[in-house]
């Protein structure tokens, strides 16, 4: 049975359906290791135990009547703590939303109870959203899974914890500017960003409305595929038959290779090779548009965050991790004609990119430039935090700012990813590139 908790979801569904596991079992052994955890309470912020056992009592009792819902119907999730769920809290990591429970499920939690999905609860998250690193002083800081001394990697920072100590099949967060990538790349898991209104934000706590995406955290390709169709209610891609034979990739040089630290760079030429190895045409491309939407971060990102968040924030500013506040302020300055001139330009610097990229299967760049810094010198160390942070960030930030889907994948040292990014609203298609190139790079 403890095999079931490193098993990906996907074969977990095909085990409930082949009657070689019963979902009740299953479940009390996911609530067991939760519960049983050392850092249970750094990773979940909330066990829905209830919950969980009376879905997955639903989901045997429809395996046995032949009657299963679907592909995942019956295995156990978590989902980070910014989607709504009927009567628990949703707090989204921050004092300033303490004990607010909403009254119906997020949308996205919807789909998924309706597609079998057990819910076993609530992970903890970067406060509101707005940080890649995963540090929360203010409710908590999960763990690493490579090093105990470093932060996971945010803002789905739980999320990532909670797949990759066994303690979920698959969690589910949110990225507006890297939030599932980067603590899926640092934690050695699959991470997709789907395209901006691909699933629904309906009851989905916001940080920016206009890159807001949803999208898991998960221990393969499949199982990104799986969940991508479970959270909307729709039809899984077809990931049979691919090759990285004939595939034309463009590897990104503008910005995304500047400052790389030893570890990624290692990782990623690594996985490169490999790539080649498996038949992949990869040709490096420069970007200009690129570093040119970069520096319209600020007006794009932190002045609507701050616009949403204004009254909440100043009526409360010391509930606040001190870092998290200064970054939601600096929306303060920002103003509407800022954030109009900022989408203008965007959009203009998102068709040269679309043009650019158009005959390419995918553009790949490393994930994230660094390794999962220091917890503790985070804590102490004013300008170690900004630098790491932005750093942290940036490479992930091209596929928000171009309005892409992207994927990171292990590539093969601990911590470092791979990320392919793909065509707006080509999920499928991206996700059998990467497929392709899971099995080149032997994450699966």
């Amino acid at each position: 049975m403890q095999d079931w908790l490193r098993m990906s979801a996907g074969d977990l569904g095909r085990g409930i359906g082949a009657g070689e596991i019963d979902p009740e079992v299953l479940c009390d052994t996911y609530l067991a290791a939760i519960a049983a955890h050392p850092l249970r309470e750094r990773i979940y912020s909330t066990v829905t135990e209830g919950r969980a056992r009376a879905e997955a009592a639903a989901a045997a009792a429809r395996a046995k009547a032949g009657q299963r819902r679907g592909p995942l119907d019956g295995v156990p999730i978590s989902w980070k703590d910014l989607f709504d769920s009927a009567g628990v809290a949703t707090e989204a990591g921050s004092a300033l939303l303490k004990g607010r429970v909403p009254a119906r499920d997020a949308v996205v939690l919807r789909n998924a109870t309706a597609a079998g999905l057990v819910c076993l609860g609530k992970t903890h998250m970067s406060e509101l959203a707005f940080s890649g690193l995963g540090l929360n002083p203010v409710t908590a800081t999960p763990p690493c899974v490579n090093d105990a001394g470093a932060v996971p990697g945010g803002s789905s920072s739980g999320a990532a914890a909670s797949v990759a100590f066994g303690l979920a099949a698959c969690g589910i967060g949110s990225d507006t500017g890297g939030s599932v990538r980067i603590p899926s790349a640092w934690n050695d898991l699959v991470g997709l960003k789907t395209t901006v209104t691909r699933l629904s934000l309906d009851g989905v706590v916001p940080l920016c409305l206009r890159f807001d995406t949803v999208g898991p955290l998960a221990r393969s390709v499949e199982d990104a595929a799986l969940m991508l169709a479970a959270l909307e209610g729709g039809k899984v891609a077809d990931l049979r038959g691919v090759s990285l034979a004939g595939m034309r990739f463009a590897a990104l040089q503008t910005v995304v290779m500047n400052d790389l630290r030893d570890a990624p760079e290692a990782g990623y030429a690594g996985a490169l090779a490999r790539l080649r190895d498996a038949g992949a045409v990869i040709e490096e491309i420069d970007a200009p548009e690129v570093a040119e939407a970069m520096p319209l971060s600020p007006a794009l990102f932190t002045g609507e965050a701050y616009g949403l968040w204004r009254d909440v924030i100043e009526a409360a500013p010391d509930k606040m991790f001190t870092p998290i506040l200064e970054r939601f302020r600096g929306g303060r300055e920002i103003s509407a004609a800022d954030y109009v001139a900022a989408w203008q330009r965007l959009e203009g610097l998102r068709a040269a990119w679309n043009a650019r990229v158009a005959g390419y299967d995918a553009v790949l760049m490393p994930s994230a430039p660094n390794l999962p810094p220091d917890h503790d010198r985070l804590m102490r160390d004013d300008a170690y935090y900004v630098t790491e942070n932005l750093l942290t960030l940036r490479n992930t930030r091209v596929g928000n700012l171009m309005g892409l889907c992207a994927v990171t994948l292990p590539a093969g040292v601990p911590s470092c990813g791979i990320m392919l990014c793909g065509k707006p609203f080509q999920e499928e298609r991206l996700l059998r590139v990467a497929k392709a190139a899971e099995a080149a790079l032997g994450a699966s």
